[in-house]
């Protein structure tokens, strides 16, 4: 195997999501992806900040930062933010930048290009493909990316229809997950069916379709880990629907693995889900997910075999599976069985690390696009 490369990850970011959690899953496994890492870190939230650094990783700080859209634009544009990015990228002797989030894009591509360096970002998503406001040097900052990694199938075709000129530079590495770190665990004891929710509660992971489609099952009870911008109209939908004896709001939890466990199945409604690497963490801990069909979804939940899928995305649709699935818990024991082994097949970290490190070594030694 060739030298391990330099790789400095750049990440402008406000909150602590898949895109954090995968960055750590690479940036404490060199030996897997071949590669010594470094975050250059701008973030406003001191969570995040702790959150990485207590991983372990080697970690540049810009120091508090404000998020609103001028400072982004400063910081993006401006000559005083890419200069330290520069000086970090230099001192780290770094051979590879690698961006991770929408306002990472311009000025790891600008830092970059200065210094003669080859670029590489992870479309982690597709939301600031059909966000306005993201649009200002969206395609310059693609065209001027060496290489990109998309979490899923559906992000690589998604951004291939909207960027064709991007299409030849865009692989698939799908996330992973640490399989003995979610590892199965036996089911609840009996008792009410109780789904498992983890993610940020902000709209588009339309968790307040869950909260309407669950007043309509009796006896069916959630558990809601994450918080957000909408917890508190969340809250509210439930205290106003009458379920707040069924449905718990648990906040933010750093290690969401007891609450999956306490549960029978996992659940997900996010619109346009990109791939849904905490839906892997329930798979890989032996739990069945209920999901909209749409998104990265069917990639890793398949109906009747790890899952329940819903074709119709609105409450409707969505309730009367949540009836069919709630009379059973053997029904959903059994599935577990069958996601886990999806997972150890399909979705380990492991492959993941190994599909960047392949990323990272034909963008170094192979024939770079666009400088």
């Amino acid at each position: 195997m060739s030298a391990r490369h330099k790789v400095v990850h750049v990440v402008v970011a406000g909150d602590i999501g898949g895109a954090e959690r995968l960055l750590l899953d690479l940036t404490t496994r060199p030996v897997e992806s071949n590669a010594e890492h470094c975050v250059a870190l701008m973030t406003p939230n001191p969570k995040l900040r702790a959150y990485i650094a207590a991983s372990g990783v080697a970690l540049r700080e810009r120091g508090p930062i404000r998020a609103d859209p001028l400072s982004y634009l400063w910081r993006a544009f401006g000559p005083v933010d890419v200069q330290w990015l520069e000086t970090v990228l230099t001192e780290e002797r770094a051979t590879i930048v690698h961006m991770h989030t929408y306002a990472s894009h311009i000025i790891g591509v600008r830092a970059a290009r200065r210094l003669r360096l080859p670029s590489l970002r992870t479309e982690h998503g597709v939301h600031h493909y059909t966000d306005p406001s993201c649009a200002l040097f969206r395609s310059w900052a693609l065209r001027h990316t060496d290489s990109v990694v998309a979490v899923s199938d559906y992000v690589r075709r998604f951004v291939s229809r909207r960027a064709p000129f991007a299409a030849g530079r865009i692989h698939v590495v799908r996330n992973g997950v640490d399989t003995r770190y979610f590892a199965p665990v036996p089911s609840p004891p009996p008792g009410p069916f109780t789904l498992a929710l983890v993610c940020r509660l902000e709209p588009w992971k339309q968790v307040d379709l869950v909260i309407r489609a669950a007043a309509h099952v009796p006896g069916l009870h959630v558990r809601i880990a994450g918080d957000g911008s909408a917890r508190g109209a969340l809250e509210e939908l439930t205290r106003k629907l009458g379920v707040t004896d069924r449905i718990v709001f648990m906040g933010y939890q750093p290690d969401p693995r007891s609450v999956i466990a306490a549960c029978d199945a996992a659940i997900n409604t996010s619109r346009d889900e990109p791939l849904g690497l905490s839906v892997m963490e329930a798979l890989s801990m032996g739990r069945p997910v209920v999901a909209f069909d749409g998104g990265g979804i069917p990639e890793i939940v398949q109906d009747g075999a790890t899952g329940w899928l819903v074709r119709r995305h609105n409450v409707e649709a969505l309730a009367a599976t949540l009836a069919q699935v709630a009379v059973s818990q053997a029904e959903a024991a059994r599935l577990g069985i069958a996601a886990r082994a999806f997972i150890e097949r399909e979705g380990r970290i492991e492959t993941m690390c190994e599909g960047y490190a392949t990323a990272y070594a034909t963008l170094r030694y192979g024939q770079r696009a666009g400088v």
